[in-house]
């Protein structure tokens, strides 16, 4: 039986079509290098297309935190959830659900580095492909989607003065990628992220946005997916 709304237990995983569409990116996916801290939980992925196929693609890297990776049981480990939120997870609806379903509820318990690292293809160059504007809008995008309240937005709005932009992007920055450094630029001015890319020798752009919050259990440094 099939419920309105809600997922039969042998529903696929998303994140399966995901991969399949991942098969189209044109260059390596990059994500953080091995650390015990992370654990990469998903890659998502979008892209536009025109009568020649696709003409731009993101995938985009999402990691559970581990600040205690020696001991996942660690209280440390979870993440500060309001008591509405941290409910919603500890119900369990009177149907069966699929595997992956309540593997993801249970991730929500910690904290998650959302769409972290992103990288990013254009068939073509243009204004909107150069590195501190991708970076701008990958800062721009989890501004919005994780610090609305610190940033005063309602429900509808998608816009603030708060938001960082092109001007505070610092060029001539270090990064590195397995095992190259890379001359890049970064956003170090923003009181709720840390922002950090660089134009990739493989084509296409590297940008990665972090909340600083978790920066002091990182190791800033990425690998391209195998």
């Amino acid at each position: 039986m099939q419920f309105a709304g809600v997922l039969p237990e042998d529903a696929p995983d998303p994140r399966l079509q995901r991969e399949e569409m991942l098969k189209n990116m044109p260059i390596p996916i990059v994500q953080f290098a091995d650390q015990r801290c992370l654990e990469v939980t998903d890659i998502g992925v979008s892209s536009g297309a025109d009568v020649h196929g696709f003409n731009t693609m993101t995938a985009s890297v999402s990691a559970t935190l581990w600040r205690n990776p020696d001991d996942k049981s660690d209280p440390v480990n979870l993440a500060d959830l309001d008591e509405q939120t941290r409910r919603s997870i500890d119900e369990v609806p009177p149907w069966p659900r699929p595997a992956w379903l309540i593997e993801g509820v249970a991730r929500m318990r910690y904290p998650v580095l959302w769409e972290a690292v992103q990288t990013t293809w254009h068939r073509v160059e243009s204004d909107y492909t150069t590195l501190p504007y991708l970076l701008v809008q990958h800062a721009n995008y989890i501004l919005i989607n994780q610090f609305r309240e610190q940033l005063g937005l309602g429900l509808h709005d998608w816009d603030s003065p708060a938001l960082t932009s092109e001007r505070v992007v610092r060029q001539d920055v270090e990064v590195a990628v397995d095992g190259l450094v890379l001359t890049g630029a970064e956003i170090d001015t923003d009181p709720f992220v840390y922002a950090i890319g660089a134009k990739l020798p493989s084509g296409g752009t590297l940008t990665a946005v972090i909340a600083r919050e978790h920066l002091p259990y990182l190791d800033l440094a990425f690998t391209f997916r195998r």
